[in-house]
């Protein structure tokens, strides 16, 4: 049996989990697991998984990290009771040599001993926020992914992996900037408060429209455009660094974890 988002959009961890293992459900997920802290996912060798934590480090609006694998082992106990990073994402890139070799919805037959899983907060958290304060966000109303772009924003390099800030863009009205601002800074974990707002050209992006992943959104009469950092950028760094093998989640189908939206730290989750 499969699932749409409108069959999930209200429905608790334990049944969005298993649709998404199941392979159920295999779209975005804005929107979903309200209360829960979303994070995108990096899958690296043991080789180069200091490097890439140096990066996280370095550059924590984009890369907030809030949890890390141990070598070789799947279960991500410190997001969850329950979280097995091979089945839990509703889909996966994997890149070889830096190059996005595949997609799959579930990765046991590439997973090896030698691989660490990273969990990096996403801004989808604090989107449930923003709605509850009744400021619309086209992309969750409309079923659609987040348009995300690369900024002229640069990063601090780590090792092999640099690259410039990715970001996300949604529409707010003009009066309710500000207040948008406001809210998101208060989730540290999913980026927090935005980066720019205003003409997208001051920070290298010259066309809405044309968005290097997810889907376009329409910037109605009385909008700003509102850019906040992205964890997309790990990927646009992974191309740099070429890897011999990487796995991420595909952009805006992300981890749903146990963490609650709010934690201003990562939480440690009892068995």
């Amino acid at each position: 049996m499969t699932h749409t988002f409108r069959d999930l959009q209200h429905s608790d961890l334990a049944t969005l989990r298993t649709a998404i293992r199941s392979s159920a459900y295999k779209g975005h997920t804005a929107g979903l697991g309200s209360g829960y802290l979303q994070a995108n996912v990096v899958i690296l060798p043991k080789a180069q998984a200091l490097d890439f934590m140096r990066f996280c480090q370095r550059n924590p609006k984009p890369c907030p990290l809030v949890g890390v694998s141990d070598t070789g082992d799947p279960m991500m106990r410190f997001l969850g009771r329950d979280i097995d990073i091979r089945r839990d994402v509703p889909a996966y890139s994997i890149f070889r040599d830096g190059q996005l070799s595949g997609t799959a919805t579930d990765i046991s037959d590439v997973w090896t001993d030698d691989l660490v899983a990273f969990a990096l907060g996403c801004s989808f958290t604090f989107e449930h926020a923003l709605i509850r304060a009744g400021i619309p966000l086209w992309h969750v109303e409309n079923d659609r992914t987040v348009p995300m772009f690369r900024s002229s924003i640069p990063c601090a390099a780590a090792g092999p992996f640099r690259c410039s800030m990715v970001v996300s863009l949604r529409a707010i009205a003009k009066d309710r900037v500000d207040q948008a601002a406001e809210i998101s800074r208060r989730f540290p974990l999913a980026h927090g408060g935005p980066v720019h707002a205003g003409d997208p050209a001051d920070i290298g992006i010259h066309d809405i429209a044309m968005p290097d992943w997810g889907d376009p959104a329409p910037l109605p009469d009385g909008h700003v455009p509102v850019f906040w950092a992205c964890g997309v950028t790990p990927q646009a760094a992974i191309a740099a660094a070429a890897p011999p093998l990487c796995i991420t989640h595909r952009p805006g189908h992300m981890l749903i974890t146990d963490i609650p939206e709010d934690a201003e730290v990562p939480v440690l989750i009892h068995d």
